[in-house]
């Protein structure tokens, strides 16, 4: 049996013992970000004396109290206390260092918590170590208000990016305390998460620092240039009435609730002013994320590691028109409008039933997730091992509810609860069959290429040559470029800069 109590660089931490699998919960990799230490870089951890209990969960990142849900009827405390992250391991004697997989959760780097997400199937099925970590959402991590330092009083770029280098650089320190190989460590995440993947893949500082890659429906192409981040973050002073001037003081001692509620109303005017410019992202801001990730995967730039990159076949059916993701006719319009003549038509032709409902949500999906994530897999399989999927299946409940395989519905069976009361609900008029048999599909795949850099041998590598794509379904398969028509008519559309509300 695994000993509960591990020794790790910053003093003891002691875990719990569970079905199969000890925990480690709420573990810290860096000094509470409060105080003087509010939008600052995550700053050291200082050790402490004695044994740490890490058996319970402390506190989510500040965010609206329904983005913490950890159940179908729990949900975490919130608060800026927040840079920990959770360890699973199997409790079983291990035959050398395990595999490491680090989860980064996703909710548009506004909501989320790692608390959510349970490694235990997964770290049990491939006698892996799974590592889930929190970072600074919304107003505290994805607004760059460096321009309001003063003398007194620094502000730091892209916190929420930096908080996830510090998290993986924990893990080097100590992750093998905990029986996990430093040598290979899989960083993977779905959403937001996996745009965390792809600009891990482009910051200099998270060299060296993972070894193979997996975005489950990335945005890749969420990124501010410095100048669209600055005219942002005076965007949400303006909105809390205050004045460059007052700037320093207000982001000092002002709430969380106060400066998340100023921030959401400038993230929701800019969501109808310009539909599919999200403005709470990193921000190349040339130091410590250079370029924009997507620039420097197909230059060449980013960090070659194996990557797994993907989406779900019906991505912008759980989104409404509100939440800024191009879904209606007028919204798509309004996108098109920023990019050459003619590629509205282009692309809307390739898209049968155009401007029925169901065809602009999933114009609006692939334009959000599946055409970025198509310039990253040509890029970056010019300069490393690159493997593509297409997740298409969905229980008879969701296809009836006209769903079908939407966002965020491949966590179930990459986490390993189909059999779980999400699993068994979604499963109520049929198909659990098939969900088990994605389940082993994600799994299987997913630890195959944690251990050693490739899925499964029935999965041929991602060419610009060879668009080979594995096809997650009931009956898998690997087709050769997928949707070929609608690739196509997506490569030559090109957008000038975003507004991102400057009225």
């Amino acid at each position: 049996m695994v000993h509960t109590e591990v020794t790790i660089a910053d003093g003891v931490v002691r875990g719990l013992r569970g079905r199969r699998v000890v925990r480690w919960r709420s573990v810290p990799y860096a000094e509470p970000p409060v105080g003087e230490l509010r939008f600052r870089a995550p700053q050291p951890l200082r050790p402490w004396t004695g044994v740490r209990e890490a058996t319970e969960f402390g506190l989510a990142a500040p965010q609206p109290r329904s983005g913490a849900r950890v159940g179908l009827a729990s949900w975490q405390r919130t608060g800026e206390d927040c840079l920990t992250l959770n360890v699973t391991v199997p409790d079983a004697p291990a035959a050398g260092p395990r595999p490491v997989l680090v989860f980064i959760h996703g909710g548009s780097y506004v909501i989320g918590t790692s608390a959510a997400y349970s490694g235990g199937r997964l770290a049990v099925r491939g006698d892996a170590v799974v590592v889930a970590i929190n970072y600074r959402l919304g107003a505290l991590g994805y607004v760059d208000f460096s321009e309001f330092s003063t003398a007194e009083r620094q502000f730091d770029s892209n916190l929420g990016l930096r908080d996830q280098v510090a998290a993986l650089r924990w893990v080097q320190r100590n992750i093998a305390a905990f029986g996990g190989d430093p040598g290979n460590v899989t960083v993977f995440g779905e959403s937001a998460g996996a745009q965390a993947v792809v600009s891990l893949l482009a910051t200099p500082a998270a060299g060296g620092l993972f070894h193979r890659a997996i975005a489950q429906s990335a945005p890749a192409d969420w990124i501010l240039r410095p100048d669209e981040a600055r005219r942002f973050a005076r965007r949400c002073l303006a909105a809390a009435g205050v004045r460059p001037d007052a700037a320093a003081r207000y982001l000092t001692t002002a709430t969380a609730a106060d400066l998340r509620a100023a921030v959401q109303q400038t993230v929701n005017r800019a969501a109808r002013a310009e539909p599919g410019a999200y403005p709470l992202a990193p921000v190349a801001d040339g130091d410590f994320l250079p370029e924009p990730p997507l620039d420097a995967i197909t230059g060449g730039r980013a960090h070659p590691v194996p990557l797994i990159m993907g989406t779900n076949r019906d991505e912008a059916t759980l989104f409404r028109p509100e939440s800024g993701l191009p879904i209606t006719a007028d919204q798509l319009s309004s996108v098109f409008a920023r990019s050459e003549p003619g590629a509205e038509q282009r692309v809307t032709s390739r898209y049968p039933g155009y401007p029925h409902p169901r065809a602009t949500r999933r114009i609006g999906g692939d334009f959000t997730f599946w055409r970025p994530t198509l310039a990253a897999l040509e890029g970056h399989s010019r300069y490393a091992p690159t493997y593509a999927y297409r997740y298409d299946f969905a229980p008879r409940a969701l296809h009836l509810a006209g769903y079908g395989a939407t966002h965020a519905l491949d966590l179930i069976p990459v986490f390993g609860w189909v059999d779980r009361p999400v699993g068994r609900i979604l499963t109520v008029a049929g198909g659990s069959k098939g969900f088990r048999s994605v389940q082993d599909q994600f799994q299987d795949n997913w630890l195959a290429f944690a251990r050693t850099g490739r899925p499964l041998p029935d999965w041929p590598p991602y060419t610009e040559q060879q668009r080979n794509t594995r096809i997650i379904d009931e009956q898998p398969r690997v087709e050769v470029d997928p949707d070929r028509a609608e690739r196509e008519a997506w490569a030559g559309v090109r957008l000038r800069a975003r507004v991102l509300d400057q009225r």
